[in-house]
């Protein structure tokens, strides 16, 4: 087992999605690696539970990514008990099933202000706190659904492409900052959100990934051991983009 300690000493984190999956485990491996963390989410019950679990170096803090009062207010708490934000993992995210043909507009829109308004809105709501504090890591969770299509995603695959184009557009010009801005691509992770899929039989590694096997590769980058990676993509997917498209819901009819 690899040591964390001191990786991300001194850093202070802010986990969107953080109560639960991904975030979860990116929490608890910046913790286990000497950081301060916020665990931000709509989950309250399950954040504050988390936040205590993790004693003095986390806290919960209520966040809907889609309101930019609430990053205001998230960032400026974070700030108040752990000093100037360091590292922000946008990872909060919520995916659907329905054929274009039965979308609505509110559907459509519900996807992207969470994945894809939600990611710009925290990447400028802790600018100014990364500027004051000489720099900082931004690591956007897109998706292998973000790299081509998928039938009945056309929300969920939409936002995750403009994940990834704004990642490298928000790393030119938040360079002269010295603000990173990097993309994780997960593949299907074993969690709640995609309980009754099962991995594609021509997939390389035949089985999901854990959490913190994708939670690692956002540590990397939150590091300064990365201090010359920015603007670029990180798959953790198991060989999954191999299959240029082949689906894991063979069973979801036309």
């Amino acid at each position: 087992m690899v040591s964390l300690a001191g990786r991300l000493e001194n850093k202070v984190a802010i986990v969107t999605g953080g109560a639960m999956g991904l975030g979860e485990a990116c929490a608890r491996l910046f913790v286990e690696a000497g950081a301060k963390v916020a665990i931000a989410d709509v989950n309250d019950a399950a954040g504050q539970k988390l936040a205590a679990e993790l004693g003095d170096a986390a806290i919960f803090v209520h966040l809907d990514v889609s309101k930019e009062a609430e990053w205001t207010a998230a960032v400026n708490k974070t700030e108040a008990v752990f000093g100037p934000v360091t590292v922000l993992v946008n990872n909060a995210g919520i995916v659907a099933v329905k054929h274009l043909a039965e979308m609505t507009e509110a559907d459509y829109r519900r996807v992207i202000d969470i994945n894809q308004v939600g990611t710009f809105l925290g990447t400028k709501a802790v600018i100014a706190s990364m500027r004051g504090a000489g720099g900082g890591s931004i690591v956007n969770v897109a998706s292998c659904a973000g790299e081509f299509g998928m039938k009945h995603f056309a929300h969920y695959v939409s936002s995750k492409w403009a994940v990834r184009g704004f990642s490298r557009a928000a790393s030119e010009d938040l360079a002269k900052y010295h603000i990173r801005v990097n993309v994780v691509i997960p593949g299907t992770m074993d969690t709640p959100m995609n309980a009754g899929l099962t991995p594609p039989k021509r997939q390389a590694i035949k089985r999901f990934a854990r959490p913190e096997e994708v939670a690692s590769m956002a540590l990397y980058l939150a590091s300064d051991e990365a201090s010359y990676c920015t603007g670029r993509d990180y798959a953790v997917e198991g060989g999954f983009s191999n299959l240029v498209g082949e689906v894991m819901m063979d069973d979801v009819e036309d």
